[in-house]
């Protein structure tokens, strides 16, 4: 039998805490339940990470650079800001649907519990990544003369709570059709509520 590395391991406790944080919630889930789920003692979890609050904050870093990394390749494809825009709804609908924990991880758990991100996650340090090629997505279409030249928290505030709150209402099955069917009107409302008059 191969010998799991210390860095499967732990990708595996990411992945375990990820699913159980969102769906009972970052009080109710206990490092015991966390290291049940990948088959290990609670000491040797405490060899991966200290306490539940440093592997929360590790989780929020974890999403954002996956999420960055995904807007990076976009922001490096030669096609236009509204093809930018569509891809990227389309990038984080399919998250949502087929890594669903992620996304919920990051409005159930990130956004609702601030206390616990309180120390070493300030302001945007946990989610910088992300936010950051957001950032470069906006430049770009600014300077393109595609987006209005607009204050950055503005702009991210408008795009993304159309994506959250999408993500939201698929979540508690509000929506009558599934959630990728929607990707051409959000995009087109995006792009629509950002450009150029």
């Amino acid at each position: 039998m191969a010998r799991i590395s210390k860095e499967e391991r732990k990708e595996g406790i990411v992945t375990a805490a990820l699913k159980l944080f969102s769906e009972k919630g970052f009080y109710v889930t206990t490092v015991p339940d966390i290291a049940a789920k990948v088959g290990m003692s609670v000491g040797n979890f405490y060899n991966y990470f200290t306490s539940k609050d440093i592997l929360a904050k590790e989780l929020v870093m974890f999403i954002s650079t996956y999420l960055g990394e995904k807007i990076q390749e976009i922001n490096k494809e030669p096609i236009s800001t509204q093809e930018k825009i569509s891809a990227i709804v389309t990038m984080y609908f399919t998250i949502a649907v087929e890594r669903p924990e992620m996304i919920e991880y990051f409005l159930r758990v990130y956004l609702s519990n601030r206390e616990v991100f309180g120390e070493g996650c300030e302001g945007m340090i946990c989610i910088s990544p992300f936010v950051s090629e957001m950032m470069v997505f906006f430049n770009d279409g600014v300077e393109c003369g595609d987006l209005r030249n607009q204050e950055f928290f503005s702009a991210f505030g408008l795009f993304m709570g159309y994506l959250g709150g999408m993500v939201f209402l698929a979540g508690e099955k509000i929506l009558p059709e599934a959630l990728n069917s929607y990707e051409a009107s959000i995009s087109e409302n995006i792009y629509n509520a950002l450009r150029v008059n």
